[in-house]
């Protein structure tokens, strides 16, 4: 029969004339009898040769088919035996059958509400509005075509159009809302065939990126597709294991929905197969969001951001339950380290964060999540805090100014930190106000634990008023005492690597916030207007207590905050920079800074060495241990001694960031090449 119809149209003198044997096809509903034999599976395997007859004759017939009455039913019924039946035997030629109606709608997207709407009932009115396009372009083709007619018996003929839609006929067991060719592929989607499940998904893809508004409209409002979609994103959520390691959901990368992460003996753990099937479910989400049209986009979002985030995750992020905590904070970070579609990203803003763009006051009451989740931040669990600090490393890494904004920058406008009508420091010392300091007394400024190098009289400025890079760079470079200092005897720790690591760094953090506009200096202060009582705001303010107990904090708690401060100290804003990079700003009574903060840890520093017998040697040893040198053997003081490292690792670090982001010849956001050697 396919030789034969193929065989016929390409005989034909005009296009789109339908042949005697076609119209043989349609009116004597053969394609509906075979429908039926493949139903039954009579003779067996019936069903398999049905699929793909109806695959072949869809694909290789050019003429318009799917608007004749006479296929779109049996079309349909096919349909409704396809995705149901987990393992069925006849997924391949299913997933085919949907590849060639998906192509059919590339090609026409007015034909995706026309098969879509399938055996539901809906009003006239709904289906005339829906249809209206169908209905021209069918009366344009019957025009074309007057030799058609319909049978004497009175039965359904060939002829009849997408004028005779079938959502204005009522079938028996017709359900409101379903939608067969979207059930269909959700279901082929999660096939345990690889090559099913992909392709499924990729017709899915076709599907949603219809470039028609009212193809888009009516998929979003009138089927199932986001529902179903989201739900399957849930279930899949909902079937992790509870007892899955915070360190392995980290660990777990390269998960993409084409390439499906198969767990391999080397790397298996507890959850690891369900856990890479939510995750590539989650990244096909998030590249559908990327990829649809608009409307549908936006409607994906929303659910992802209802059903999956405040429904599910929120409750669990909120739980007294440690482990509920850590598995969902987790979870979160690994969705947002995915995630790359804008729609997506600003609805787990809005989740994570809030829209709020008033800065918080410091007696505020922990009203939003974000409030909660900075709590955790510092919280008596020391997993619970890492995991919080990596959620929000990652979020500072994704392009959505309000991240940076919410967190940081509403409560550094205005400069309320910088003191208003004092005169410039005439000193180094001034600024640093080191005889005020309760821990710099005479006594240890005596007692030979001196900054590795004297500080300068004054700061060198450059024309526009900003301290020079080169005064900034050596203020952190000698902020730790020579006694505290290891790294000068080992190789490949010192500070140029740091260098060569924040340009690159730098460089991307400038390539992704320059759409937003940001300026290139502060704002200069008004002399005359009243002094405001200054909040660093709560996320600022968790740092810098978390960096205050620095020499007090297990040693992978330090890393992750010294990591989030880099990570904000890269930030190419001028506020920024005043704020956390810049030594000599002068103060307003009552503010502290980055630098303030480590000026006192160095006076905690200078203490707590005394106490500590064989202090550079036991320091050397620790240093080695963390670099994989020496075995690592439990030490007195091994806590502190871990803390100074990090300290002096990150004050070059800072040191670094500062280099990279004002060069000595003056601000750039986009460095040529990376700076080689010392300053």
């Amino acid at each position: 029969m396919l030789d034969i119809l193929v065989y016929e149209e390409k005989q034909q003198a005009a296009a789109g004339e339908t042949g005697p044997c076609l119209e043989y096809l349609l009116q004597h509903k053969i394609l509906e009898t075979l429908c039926t034999l493949g139903k039954a599976e009579y003779p067996p395997g019936m069903r398999q040769q049905v699929l793909q007859f109806f695959s072949k004759v869809l694909a290789q017939v050019q003429h318009p088919l799917l608007h004749y009455l006479n296929v779109h039913r049996p079309v349909q019924k096919l349909l409704r035996l396809g995705g149901t039946v987990p393992g069925s035997l006849t997924e391949k030629e299913e997933v085919q059958f949907t590849t060639v109606l998906c192509s059919k709608i590339q090609q026409d997207p007015a034909l995706l509400t026309y098969i879509l709407e399938g055996k539901k009932t809906i009003g006239r009115k709904a289906s005339r509005e829906a249809t209206a396009p169908l209905r021209e372009a069918a009366s344009v083709r019957d025009k074309d075509r007057p030799h058609i007619k319909a049978p004497d018996n009175g039965t359904c003929g060939a002829w009849a159009s997408s004028a005779q839609l079938p959502a204005e006929t009522e079938e028996p067991d017709g359900a409101i809302g379903e939608s067969s060719l979207i059930t269909t592929l959700i279901g082929l989607c999660k096939s345990k065939k690889g090559r099913v499940a992909l392709k499924a998904r990729e017709n899915l893809l076709l599907l949603v990126s219809v470039a028609s508004q009212a193809a888009a409209t009516y998929l979003v409002q009138s089927s199932p597709c986001c529902p179903a979609i989201i739900e399957y994103l849930c279930q899949l959520y909902q079937s992790l294991p509870s007892s899955l390691d915070p360190a392995d959901i980290a660990a777990l990368e390269g998960i993409s929905w084409r390439l499906p992460s198969a767990p391999s003996d080397e790397a298996s753990f507890p959850g690891k197969e369900a856990l890479a099937a939510f995750l590539g479910w989650f990244d096909y989400c998030d590249h559908l969001i990327t990829e649809a049209h608009t409307v549908v986009s936006d409607a994906l979002a929303k659910a992802v951001a209802e059903k999956l985030f405040v429904e599910i995750l929120q409750p669990q992020l909120l739980h007294v339950s440690e482990q509920s905590v850590l598995m969902s904070t987790a979870l979160l970070t690994v969705m947002l380290r995915q995630l790359r579609s804008p729609a997506l990203l600003q609805e787990a803003v809005a989740f994570l964060l809030g829209m709020d763009q008033q800065p918080a006051a410091p007696e505020d009451s922990p009203r939003t999540l974000c409030t909660h989740l900075i709590r955790h931040c510092d919280h008596l669990s020391d997993e619970i805090s890492i995991a919080t600090l990596r959620l929000f490393e990652e979020l500072l890494q994704k392009p959505h100014e309000h991240i940076v904004r919410s967190l940081i920058l509403c409560h550094l406008e205005g400069r309320s930190y910088v003191a208003r009508g004092s005169p410039e420091p005439e000193s180094y010392e001034d600024t640093l106000d080191l005889e005020e300091d309760p821990y710099f007394t005479d006594s240890f400024l005596d007692s030979g634990f001196q900054p590795s190098v004297k500080p300068p009289p004054a700061p060198a400025t450059n024309p526009d008023g900003k301290t020079a890079v080169t005064e900034i760079v050596n203020s952190f470079l000698c902020l730790v005492p020579e006694e505290a200092k290891t790294s000068a005897f080992l190789e490949e720790t010192g500070y140029d690597t740091y260098v060569h690591d924040a340009y690159g760094l730098f460089q991307e953090c400038s390539s992704r916030v320059t759409p937003w506009g940001w300026p290139l200096a502060p704002p200069p202060l008004d002399p005359h207007e009243p002094e405001r009582p200054f909040f660093e705001g709560p996320f600022l303010q968790m740092l810098f207590d978390r960096m205050s107990r620095i020499l007090e904090q297990p040693y992978s708690l330090n890393l992750q905050v010294t990591s989030v401060l880099s990570r904000l100290a890269l930030f190419p804003h001028p506020l920024i920079h005043e704020y956390l990079l810049d030594p000599y700003t002068n103060l307003a009574p009552g503010c502290r800074s980055l630098f303030s903060v480590l000026v006192r840890v160095i006076g905690d520093l200078m203490q707590r060495i005394q106490r500590v017998p064989q202090f550079p040697g036991k320091l050397l040893l620790v240093r080695r241990q963390l670099m994989g040198q020496v075995p690592g053997e439990q030490l007195d003081h091994q806590t502190f001694l871990q803390g100074v490292v990090v300290l002096e690792e990150f004050c070059k670090e800072l040191a670094a960031i500062a280099f990279v982001k004002f060069p000595p010849h003056g601000p750039r956001l986009h460095p040529s090449k990376p700076p080689e050697g010392h300053v």
